[in-house]
């Protein structure tokens, strides 16, 4: 069954609900960056890392922190993106910081983890685009890391075991697609 927009929204709402709200304060303990960013700025890093450890925190499965989301997503806008959605990722980090420096007098990475995740959930509410964009790359760049499609996911390698050799006869006539 095909998921209509609609539906993969509100999928992607009740997983964010479960995951977020129980573990808001896990993303506030930011560690020193190992990594030195391409594309964003060390506050955006700091920032992205932040943000992508709110919305896949390490639960009984690594967070997007330990599954290189950060990294993932810098890569991304560094050689994939074109230059205006590049910018746009940019800006709504930037966005993040500044808001945060606006309500609370300090950097979005030095906030509260409640503090964190009511700007975060408040981009949520209202539909914010560049939320709905880093919110997604969260999601592409965790479930396609080893430790999102291993540990979080099951993992089932397709096609199967690679059993060479296998006599003719137990495979019968070869597959045609038209």
């Amino acid at each position: 069954m095909l998921l209509t927009r609609r539906d993969a929204a509100l999928s992607f709402g009740a997983l964010w609900t479960a995951l977020v709200l129980p573990a808001g304060a896990l993303a506030q303990a930011t560690p020193t960056s190992a990594w030195t960013p391409r594309a964003l700025s060390a506050e955006q890093a700091r920032t992205l890392d932040v943000v992508a450890e709110l919305i896949i925190p390490a639960t009984d499965s690594p967070g997007a922190r330990a599954a290189g989301v950060p990294q993932f997503i810098d890569r991304a806008v560094a050689d994939y993106y074109e230059p205006a959605d590049a910018a746009r990722i940019k800006a709504g980090l930037d966005r993040i910081d500044s808001d945060a420096r606006a309500a609370h007098g300090a950097a979005f990475v030095a906030l509260t983890g409640a503090q964190q995740l009511a700007l975060l959930t408040r981009y949520d509410t209202e539909g914010l685009a560049s939320f709905k964009a880093l919110k997604e790359l969260v999601t592409i760049g965790y479930f396609t890391s080893e430790p999102g499609a291993t540990i979080a996911l099951r993992y089932d390698p397709v096609p199967g075991d690679y059993r060479g050799c296998v006599p003719l006869k137990e495979i019968g006539r070869a597959w045609a697609t038209a």
